[in-house]
């Protein structure tokens, strides 16, 4: 479970792009909803999840774990289990408390994290966009989007699920091509509450027995 965690966090399920890329078709209707989701968070002093992280095969979750996630502005922090990830908005901060390492990284855009929101920018440019209908998803009639690489980069594909009169995300799946699946189901969600300041900030000073290693 945790390297899987491991490799989601740092973005491994992208492997880099190969061949040509194919002209980008992205559905109306689900551009709108994702649009409208964006400009919802985004008028927002913050954001808090609450979610569950499943992983498995073969499209199947086999395991669960709670996560949290905080994003203000372009800043966020993702803590699942013992791995922890913090974006200042200059570096990338992978924190592995198991064992005890740190890596910091400059954001280059090889990889994407895997949060409750990340497809909701990736999309514009990275994916073909189509719309499914509606899906019962934990009591929510919401709508199902489906997105497809344009080029190749290890996703087979994703499943946003989303509460259009809520403006919200409610469930996210990503399949990757070698049929690992994971799951984000977001079970709170908060906003513009009154953070800690300090929320987005990594503190080498608590960190003196780790392995920092900086790429």
């Amino acid at each position: 479970m945790k390297n899987i965690i491991s490799k989601i966090i740092v973005g491994s399920f992208v492997v880099g792009a190969v061949g040509f890329a194919e002209a980008q078709k992205i559905d109306a209707k689900a551009k709108k909803i994702l649009d409208d989701i964006t400009a919802n968070y985004n008028s927002k002093k913050n954001s808090y999840f609450k979610f569950s992280f499943g992983t498995g095969l073969n499209g199947q979750v086999t395991k669960t774990e709670p996560g949290i996630y905080y994003s203000a502005g372009d800043k966020y922090k993702l803590k699942i289990m013992d791995t922890e990830q913090i974006f200042d908005g200059s570096k990338i901060y992978n924190i592995n408390a198991d064992d005890m390492e740190v890596t910091v990284a400059k954001p280059n855009g090889s990889g994407s994290m895997f949060s409750p929101i990340n497809y909701l920018t990736t999309y514009r440019n990275d994916y073909n966009v189509t719309y499914n209908g509606k899906k019962n998803v934990n009591g929510v009639n919401a709508d199902f989007i489906k997105l497809t690489p344009v080029k190749s980069n290890g996703i087979k594909y994703v499943y946003l699920f989303v509460d259009s009169a809520k403006k919200q995300m409610v469930k996210l799946e990503q399949h990757g091509n070698n049929k690992d699946v994971a799951v984000i189901a977001i079970k709170e969600y908060k906003e513009n509450q009154d953070l800690d300041a300090n929320m987005f900030v990594f503190d080498k000073n608590k960190f003196k027995n780790y392995v920092i290693t900086e790429l």
